[in-house]
């Protein structure tokens, strides 16, 4: 009996893993099926790079509204239900997208943004929350392999994207295919999740440490610095490098998508080796190297002049963009006991970076261009970079 009940249980978390390596993927899908394509909304509603940052600001916005309370919803109905329910708004939502473009309505599209903003922010909440869960039952580190599960599905949906621009197919069609795969992968995928449950805490405490005075912990307002450049890269790279590829290198917009692509391999692959790399290197030298490549290949693309050079930047760029953010989490997580306060901090920093940065890079893409204004994050990366240290592993008895 005992023999069965142990491998029903290991049945069951490995497929909660498969089940949140899908979640994370289709978001990923989800995220890039539109990223990639920035150029094509900018020529359908004729508006600029700043009015196109006011656009991901509403995108911004809703999300920020729902990463407060995406805690309170997955402790009221669960992860799966919050991934269902974050799934069919996101669907929705794109069909509003899709439909508004088609009208090229600019109050339309903002509108669906917002929604989608919201869905998006509620699901990627609950999906890491799966995923700490699965691994805390696996007891090894797998979070690395769920991101790249994420940029994975991300780079599907710039090369679809790329595709389908190259061949002439509206946005607006490409957003409805879309939101059917969404609807379809988020209320099956979310069945084999593991039920939810309370962390394991050490031995002796029974309830987590209150939230609150994680906001007054130095260590994880530091950790949170360093997510915040980190993420800020990394959002820059997702809206703005297939923009910036088409307005500064004048390629055509399928080339830019391409170059969004190159850029989300790179992060793919170094996500599902980024386990084994800080494993082997330690967490503080790998975060070191990770916002040194980030600076490096920010600096190749800008600055290059040439396509492929600038490619070669694109891709050293999402190699540094790749780990910050769950080694992050990871940190914050080191005392399990006092974990969900300080993850919920270091995450909160990191999603306003995320997502309100690349709305202002547009902003400044209108006085200087949007191909110059990315190096306007380098600061950040730097700052990172020098803070880095914040990461160490806690000692533990």
């Amino acid at each position: 009996m005992n023999t069965n009940t142990g491998a029903a249980r290991e049945a069951g978390v490995t497929a909660a893993a498969a089940a949140t390596f899908v979640v994370f993927g289709i978001n990923g899908l989800v995220f890039a099926s539109w990223a990639a394509r920035i150029p094509a909304v900018t020529e359908i509603l004729q508006i600029t790079s700043g009015q196109m940052g006011t656009l991901l600001l509403c995108t911004a916005v809703g999300s920020l509204l729902a990463l407060p309370t995406a805690g309170l919803v997955v402790g009221r109905i669960g992860t799966a239900n919050t991934v269902r329910f974050g799934g069919v708004l996101a669907a929705a939502a794109g069909v509003g997208i899709a439909v508004s473009l088609s009208a090229a309505s600019i109050p339309g599209t903002a509108i669906s943004l917002f929604f989608f903003g919201i869905a998006i922010g509620l699901w990627d909440v609950s999906q890491n929350i799966e995923g700490a869960d699965v691994e805390h039952r696996l007891r090894r580190t797998i979070m690395p392999q769920f991101h790249a599960a994420f940029s994975g599905g991300a780079f599907v949906g710039a090369l679809v994207g790329a595709g389908l621009s190259n061949l002439g197919v509206g946005l607006p069609l490409h957003l409805l295919v879309i939101a059917g795969v969404v609807l379809l992968a988020t209320l099956v995928a979310p069945r084999y999740f593991l039920p939810h449950v309370a962390a394991v805490l050490p031995e002796g405490e029974t309830k987590p440490a209150k939230g609150p005075s994680a906001w007054r912990d130095s260590r994880t307002l530091l950790i949170g610095v360093v997510v915040l450049g980190a993420t800020l890269t990394e959002g820059a790279g997702n809206d703005w490098i297939a923009k910036a590829s088409v307005d500064g290198l004048g390629t055509a917009d399928s080339t830019g998508a391409l170059m969004f692509a190159l850029f989300v391999l790179a992060m793919t692959a170094m996500r599902f080796l980024g386990g084994r790399v800080i494993d082997a290197y330690g967490r503080v030298a790998v975060l070191r190297a990770s916002m040194a490549a980030a600076a490096a290949g920010l600096g190749l693309f800008v600055l290059a002049g040439n396509v492929w050079i600038a490619a070669v930047g694109a891709a050293l760029w999402g190699v540094g963009a790749a780990l910050a953010f769950p080694m992050g989490m990871s940190a914050a997580a080191d005392d399990p006991a006092r974990a969900a306060a300080r993850v919920s901090v270091v995450s909160t920093l990191g999603y306003i970076s995320f997502l309100a940065g690349p709305p202002l890079l547009g902003y400044l893409g209108d006085v200087v261009g949007i191909h110059q204004a990315l190096l306007a994050i380098m600061a950040p990366i730097l700052l990172a970079l020098l803070l880095a240290g914040a990461a160490r592993p806690l000692k533990t008895d």
